[in-house]
């Protein structure tokens, strides 16, 4: 501990304390705001602005997740298509749209079109196991109230008309390709959705302290205090605070062992990298409407998915490819190269061990794709856009992912996760955010599950305002069809998704 932080004295005490100035945050303290408005928050971001890491909408893809189109949602297990994590991961986003709504509704946030926007999800098989597999998990799905509209087709005429881009130049007769689209889905501006529950954060009195890295949190009693450092001068400030969030992406893990909290004891980091291929032709974007996912590559993680997607930014459409999958060890996309060798810990090298002897096949594919030069990822591309012309195309950094290792007991070792996992402390005075997709889609329905964690004793007082923001809270969409239709009646109206 450097001289400098250890004289640094507490200034300032705050009821909460946000790390990070993502979508996570920015969703917590806007529940938090309306739950208890007498409570003093403060936001910590070590960037010049809010939303500059996994927020920013050219780090993601900016998917509404509601199993729509993603097929990794609806793995094949012995023959049998399995809709379990479909109808999980579709709930949560409907959470999403009712705080969206509400929050909109009150006035927090101001333009639903700059943040969410209808574009259809379309799911793309290729080869005759594909398709078969796509036609069956559209039967296991058509009929289900929270899959509206969903269509089916292996006819090629369907196929040109649908998506057009992807039509030109290819040979329908050397492998056989379908769709399941639904026109019901849609493309999130996470960035510009953080942004405007920040600047109405602020205006509530809120302080958010751009530039400011949080080094250090230490137990004080049943409190906190924060150490955080300013980026550009070097100086050190200390902030007391009674229940401290981590939403610091890659960091989250790095922070929540200095506070001490024991539950991530044996949790480990595995950072994947990522790249997009981005259309730079004008013309070109104009030819495709629609957010088309297909099948991983064996060994590849869900977050490499390949997709083609039509992107909703700052008023502008954007058409993406890939990502491509690579490697660096490096927690954040701004961060250091030294990130993965300083979380190694004695609790969590099982955890790595494991990983190293379970994941091989994720290994030999991301060596695979860090050495594709932009030639090589044109030819993926044309998978997808059998007609690309490289020269309409540009490479582009997407985000950085953690993915979770998860502890396992002995004799096994750790195993990697592909989600979000929420980490709290007994007490329920400090939570953290560890992982990666769905993440931000989800973020409401995370908050919520790490409100009733951490203020249980409130829940009796809050139960109906959480009620008043998310219409649904205690039922289950999936079972309740009535209230389902009303709440995507409700949220069509409210964010202006109807057509």
């Amino acid at each position: 501990m450097s001289s400098a932080k250890k004289t640094a004295q507490v200034t300032e005490e705050v009821d909460v304390a946000l790390v990070g100035g993502g979508i996570m945050s920015a969703t917590l303290g806007a529940m938090l705001r309306e739950l208890e408005p007498s409570w003093t928050q403060m936001v910590f971001e070590r960037l010049d602005g809010p939303a500059l890491e996994s927020s920013s909408p050219w780090n993601n893809a900016g998917t509404g997740h509601s199993a729509l189109c993603e097929l990794n949602y609806t793995p094949e297990k012995n023959g049998r298509i399995d809709a379990t994590k479909a109808f999980g991961v579709n709930e949560k986003f409907q959470v999403s749209r009712q705080f969206w709504a509400h929050q909109l509704n009150n006035g927090i946030l101001t333009d639903p079109k700059a943040f969410i926007n209808q574009v259809p999800h379309v799911s793309f098989a290729q080869g005759s196991i594909q398709v078969d597999y796509l036609k069956r998990r559209y039967e296991l799905l058509k009929d289900n109230h929270m899959f509206p509209g969903l269509e089916f087709s292996d006819d090629d005429a369907v196929f040109q008309e649908k998506l057009p881009l992807m039509s030109k130049g290819r040979d329908f007769n050397s492998k056989k390709v379908a769709i399941s689209w639904t026109d019901a889905g849609t493309d999130v501006n996470f960035g510009a959705l953080a942004k405007q529950f920040f600047t109405a954060a602020k205006a509530s009195g809120t302080e958010i302290r751009y530039g400011s890295e949080v080094i250090d949190i230490k137990r004080d009693g049943a409190n906190w205090k924060v150490y955080a450092k300013n980026v550009h001068t070097g100086d050190y400030s200390v902030i007391r605070a009674k229940f401290v969030f981590v939403g610091a992406g890659g960091y989250a893990l790095d922070l929540l062992r200095k506070a001490g909290v024991k539950e991530v004891a044996g949790y480990a980091g595995f950072p994947v990298s990522g790249l997009w291929l981005r259309a730079k032709n004008s013309e070109l974007i104009s030819q495709h409407q629609a957010k088309v996912y297909g099948k991983a590559a064996v060994g590849a993680p869900p977050m490499s998915v390949p997709h083609l997607d039509t992107r909703v930014i700052d008023g502008e459409k954007g058409l993406l490819f890939g990502p491509y999958g690579g490697w660096s060890p490096k927690f954040l996309k701004k961060g250091s190269y030294l990130d993965l060798f300083k979380s190694i810990r004695p609790d969590n090298i099982p955890s790595y061990l494991g990983v190293a002897a379970q994941e091989f096949g994720l290994t030999k594919y991301l060596v695979s794709e860090v050495l594709k030069d932009f030639e090589q990822r044109v030819e993926t591309l044309k998978e997808y856009v059998p007609s690309a012309d490289p020269a309409d195309w540009e490479t582009v950094i997407a985000g950085q992912r953690v993915q979770v290792i998860k502890p396992a007991a002995a004799p096994r070792f750790g195993s990697l996760e592909f989600g979000t996992t929420l980490i709290n402390n007994p007490e329920g005075n400090i939570a953290g955010l560890l992982g990666a997709s769905p993440g931000a889609s989800i973020a409401p329905a995370v908050m919520v599950e790490l409100i009733e964690r951490c203020f249980g004793e409130h829940m009796i007082q809050w139960g109906p305002k959480l009620q008043e923001m998310i219409p649904s809270y205690g039922e289950t969409l999936a079972k309740n069809v009535k209230l389902y239709d009303e709440m995507w009646e409700y949220t069509q109206k409210t964010l202006k998704l109807e057509q």
